[in-house]
């Protein structure tokens, strides 16, 4: 998931690759079913699942659901494959806010099983009495306020004539649709059945076994399979009036009919980035590598979902300058989706491999000088986030992070994201880029379709790399990396040439005004960012207004410079700012842009809080919940509503 986007430079494109079908292909029924081993040190004990996998385990879900618009429910069955250690084992499933109609065996015979108490975070533990079952089915229905799902009317759509919905399950929403050991240690395979009305088209993350549906006499049924092992938070669902294109052999983007022409026109260097992928860490091992372009409510960047990522239409800038959010993606199908992270509070290994591969990515297809740039606005983002952590904060400073009792949300900081990969780049300078490469590669290789924890990959890093130089291993400081607070010594701080020639600029145009910075309007995406977030916080109107002019920001279609932009008004309390920040936020519900200018505004007291609490009535209805559970604790919910 991209919580930070990184900034792709303009004017760098790609020819458009060779295009397919104009529809995605029916690919053939899938190979055996793999299932997943389980770790069980102590370390990857899940302190976000009531599951007790070491007595049993879910290895495969069967989805059989319903979607109904009108009541905002899905409804039908899960059918569980289990391993059980013990012949009268009992099964405990995660659910939350979840309606269990009955369970029963795979003959239809009833089970004995019971709802635990709710808990706000983990939600209720269901426990089943397998006897000999190791196959059940559970009836059930969720509820119109689960949390993974966004019912959008068609007024909060592109198109304006048809309903949508589309599912979140990261970090541990999953439980709120599917009821399943919802962990990202244990993973499973899964398939689905999925029914809604006619005119919609249904996806998910798996190979479609469907693509036009299965004509029904109130609606269409689509059928996907999920043959590898995979975390539960990555099983997701979108329904909606959605057409598609391709982008190469095979990939290729969905949206709602008006969009897709601009979508695929920026995300034509798609094919290009999974090649790029494939030369440095081995082959692409999910089939189709596809992008679902969501309405403006989805909360993130983007999310990993194999096979068909999600992606915010914020990242359609019309200049290719944002889409290295797909590069991050796409790096999660080796590192997340392939070795995933077994608990959250070993998130940066999903997030702070991927940081680092994206980056890579973006230096094979664009070159060196663009990528340093990208990497060095990750490092001032890292510095940022820790100041701001601040000493009630520092032990979140850590990569392997203490998350119980806590949502794993809070984890979801740029710690794990650019902390983690600045781990991994220090230790490719120590042992130089080719063995790095080469450790890296058989690293995913040794662990593919498994989960993994800190611990493990430390000592995988030793076997595997640094046992022949114990000295190095020791100027490394890998454990001091991994649990101490703070940066270590060793850091190697990315550096590039451009963007400190941006600093200098923004600091004498604080001082001179536009006469300072010629050539501003030439400028990439990094540029611009990187000059607005290095003016002071304190500046005259009349150099703000200055500002607007020079980079023309009361036009601007890029979220990443409307976003710098924006907090740097809302600092000095520039007014004219304030219809632009209005449009901004009730036009998408990107939580890594909507909260933090919820929180600027809070804090500018009596001019700041009024401006919050007005455009939060008005954005509120429109946002996922998780960004709502989030911007919730900063403003003042009765006013919001």
């Amino acid at each position: 998931m991209k919580r930070t986007v990184k900034l792709l430079l303009t004017g760098l494109g790609l020819a458009l690759l060779a295009a397919c079908a104009p529809k995605p292909p029916a690919v053939a029924q899938a190979p055996a079913r793999q299932v997943a081993p389980l770790l069980s040190t102590p370390e990857a004990q899940d302190v976000h699942s009531y599951a007790r996998p070491a007595e049993a385990r879910v290895t495969n879900v069967d989805l059989d659901l319903a979607a109904d618009f009108i009541r905002k429910q899905l409804s039908g069955t899960a059918r569980l494959t289990v391993q059980a250690a013990a012949p009268d084992a009992s099964l405990i499933l995660d659910t939350r806010d979840l309606t269990i109609e009955s369970v029963s065996d795979a003959a239809g015979r009833p089970l004995t099983w019971s709802l635990g108490k709710a808990d706000a975070i983990l939600g209720a533990p269901l426990t089943v009495q397998l006897g000999s079952a190791r196959e059940l089915l559970v009836r059930y229905h969720t509820s119109p306020e689960a949390a993974a799902l966004q019912w959008l009317p068609p007024s909060q759509t592109a198109g304006k004539q048809h309903p949508y919905l589309f599912s979140q399950g990261e970090a541990i929403l999953t439980r709120t649709w599917v009821p399943t050991q919802d962990s990202p240690g244990i993973r499973q395979t899964w398939s689905a059945r999925i029914t809604a009305p006619a005119e919609l088209r249904v996806v998910m993350s798996a190979e479609q076994l469907t693509p036009e549906g299965e004509v029904l006499a109130d609606g269409r049924a689509w059928r996907f399979v999920m043959d590898k092992p995979v975390a539960p938070y990555l099983i997701a669902l979108a329904i909606g009036d959605l057409a598609f294109k391709p982008l190469g052999e095979r990939t290729g983007v969905y949206t709602e009919p008006s969009r897709l022409e601009a979508a695929a026109t920026e995300l034509a260097d798609v094919e290009a980035m999974v090649k790029a992928a494939e030369s440095l860490y081995g082959p692409y091992r999910w089939g189709r590598y596809d992008l679902l372009v969501l309405p403006p409510s989805f909360p993130f960047g983007g999310m990993e979902n194999p096979r068909l990522t999600f992606a915010t239409p914020t990242v359609i800038a019309g200049d290719k300058s944002l889409v290295s959010l797909v590069a991050h993606e796409l790096a999660h199908s080796w590192s997340g989706n392939l070795v995933t992270n077994a608990t959250w509070s070993d998130f940066w290994l999903n997030e702070g491999f991927t940081t680092y591969f994206e980056n890579r990515i973006m230096e094979r297809v664009y070159g060196p000088a663009d990528a340093l740039m990208l990497a060095d606005l990750g490092w001032d983002g890292l510095q940022a986030q820790i100041k701001s952590l601040g000493a009630k904060g520092l032990a979140d400073t850590r990569l392997h992070i203490d998350l119980a009792g806590r949502d794993p949300d809070d984890g979801m900081t740029d710690i794990a994201y650019e902390k983690g990969a600045a781990f991994l780049r220090t230790i490719e300078t120590a042992v130089g880029r080719q063995r790095w490469d080469e450790y890296l590669r058989s690293y995913f290789d040794r662990h593919a379709f498994a989960p993994q924890t800190t611990a493990g990959f430390l000592a995988d890093l030793h076997e595997h790399l640094l046992a022949a130089d114990p000295a190095l291993e020791e100027r490394l400081l890998t454990r001091a990396w991994a649990y101490d607070t703070g940066l270590p010594a060793n850091a190697v701080a990315p550096r590039s040439s451009r963007l400190a020639a941006v600093d200098k600029l923004a600091a004498a145009f604080a001082r001179q005004g536009a006469k300072a910075a010629p050539g501003a309007g030439q400028w990439t995406t990094a540029e611009r960012v990187r000059f607005i977030n290095r003016l002071p916080r304190k500046l005259p109107a009349a150099r703000l207004a200055e500002l607007d002019k020079l980079l023309g920001l009361a036009q601007q279609g890029n979220s990443e410079v409307r976003f710098a932009w924006l907090r740097l008004a809302v600092a000095n309390h520039y007014a004219p700012a304030v219809p632009q920040l209005e449009a901004f936020l009730t036009s998408m519900g990107r939580r890594k842009f909507v909260l933090p200018l919820f929180a600027d505004l809070m804090a500018q007291g009596t001019w700041g809080q009024p401006i919050a609490q007005r455009i939060y009535a008005l954005a509120r209805p429109g946002y996922h919940s998780v960004t709502v559970g989030s911007v919730d604790k900063i403003v003042p919910v009765t006013a919001a509503r």
